[in-house]
């Protein structure tokens, strides 16, 4: 029966990412801290960080009660985090953070490259990651910017390149590396085993592989939201040169997905910097949407669905994001006239539901089922349509998340 509700999941989503009608509405459900505000055994957002074993039983039990269309399975180790003293990041659990243990962790960002850094990063990208990008984003591990770059002279014996290589900063640092190791691969394990539980549930997985946005790349994790607003003004043939490096470089990172057999291919990528008022529509079109594009084509051209997340309003993006390789992506909309997204991207992309998560907290029952209707009314004529709620799920009543999926199951039956 698992196996059957397996292959059923994938073959109706498959459906809907063709564009096709499917016998009914496949559910996606991204979660943050949903199933652990549901768990009745005290466990928080933390011990999905620290307590694989404790944070697994409750989102199996999520899946379980709720029957989405697909497995998510995330755990991010902690203890990874603690030995790098991750800059980019504060987390439940950290020393001296801030947030709570029933929070998700939160996204800092501190400047990890100076505006008149470009040319380096151009020149040695590999040797700007060693010597500027890692001691300034995990402080931990900075001992790896004491690595030189070996001369180019040739070695007969490997301690000639050793020199380069080690020095008691180096090999400090290196054990880190050891101890990152293995806390990851305790919780690679906790995730492998929980996937399987899943698998053997009939959960096929929502995703296989996670990109970036190589705008989001440069905004989120070199220069930050403000500086690459500036970049944009002042140095733009560094910044369109940037985004095209990273593109680049992404795609070969990717190219594993034409050898690795899977049961989906699905490649998910947050547009976090890309909405509207964020930049005028030419600087979206040249920095962001086309480096991304060279992205989006590449992984079709693999066999791999792109699953594209906008956040934030996307009303003025929509007709620069027509044009999509043809039933081979999915958009998801946070904010955005739902009517115009069907008549534009919808047109030959799968689209997602952007059902508000307030509503799973604040609203009620009929309230939920009201706008459910809503929506399917809208997005559901024609297929290529996956139900999905506008983020990722935090705190919510259950009363609600039932009255979500049943009216789904229900009203969206073709």
């Amino acid at each position: 029966m698992s196996q059957e509700k397996f292959a059923e999941r994938i073959r109706i989503t498959e459906q809907a990412i063709a564009h096709e009608e499917a016998d009914r509405i496949p559910i996606w459900a991204q979660y943050g801290i949903t199933p652990f505000v549901l768990s009745d055994t005290g466990v928080t957002y933390r011990d999905s960080m620290y307590n694989f074993d404790k944070a697994a039983e409750a989102i199996i039990k999520f899946h379980q009660d709720f029957q989405p269309d697909a497995q998510l399975a995330n755990m991010v180790p902690g203890r990874v985090e603690d030995i790098a003293e991750t800059a980019v990041l504060d987390w439940p659990g950290r020393e001296g953070g801030t947030v709570p243990d029933s929070s998700i962790y939160q996204v800092l960002e501190p400047e990890l490259m100076l505006e008149d850094e470009y040319d380096e990063l151009f020149s040695d990208f590999t040797g700007f990651l060693l010597h500027k990008y890692i001691p300034r984003a995990f402080p931990g591990l900075a001992g790896l910017g004491k690595i030189m770059n070996p001369a180019p002279t040739g070695y007969m014996c490997f301690s000639q390149m050793a020199n380069a290589l080690f020095s008691p900063e180096v090999l400090e640092a290196y054990e880190k590396l050891a101890e990152i190791a293995k806390a990851n691969a305790e919780c690679q394990a906790a995730i492998k085993q929980m996937q399987g539980t899943l698998f053997g549930m009939g959960f096929p997985p929502l995703m296989t592989g996670v990109g970036m946005v190589p705008y989001d790349t440069l905004s989120n994790y070199f220069r930050h939201t403000v500086d690459t607003f500036e970049d944009l003004m002042f140095q733009e043939e560094n910044v369109e040169r940037a985004v095209n490096l990273f593109a680049d470089l992404q795609i070969k990172n990717l190219q594993y997905f034409r050898f690795v057999d899977m049961p989906v291919k699905r490649v998910m990528f947050w547009m976090h910097k890309g909405m509207d008022g964020f930049m005028n529509p030419d600087q979206f079109e040249r920095f962001y949407w086309k480096p991304f594009l060279k992205v989006i084509n590449a992984l079709v051209d693999m066999g791999v669905t792109p699953v594209i997340y906008t956040e934030g309003p996307y009303d003025t993006r929509l007709d620069q994001m027509v044009g999509l390789p043809a039933g081979k992506c999915v958009v998801h909309f946070e904010k955005v006239d739902l009517q115009r997204a069907k008549d534009t991207v919808g047109k030959d992309s799968c689209i997602t539901a952007n059902f508000p998560i307030y509503l799973l907290e604040y609203g009620t029952v009929e309230q939920v089922k009201d706008e459910v209707k809503r929506q399917i009314d809208i997005c559901a004529p024609g297929g290529g349509f996956i139900w999905e709620t506008n983020a990722s799920m935090q705190v919510v009543k259950r009363e609600n998340l039932e009255a979500m999926y049943d009216t789904v199951r229900e009203y969206g039956k073709k």
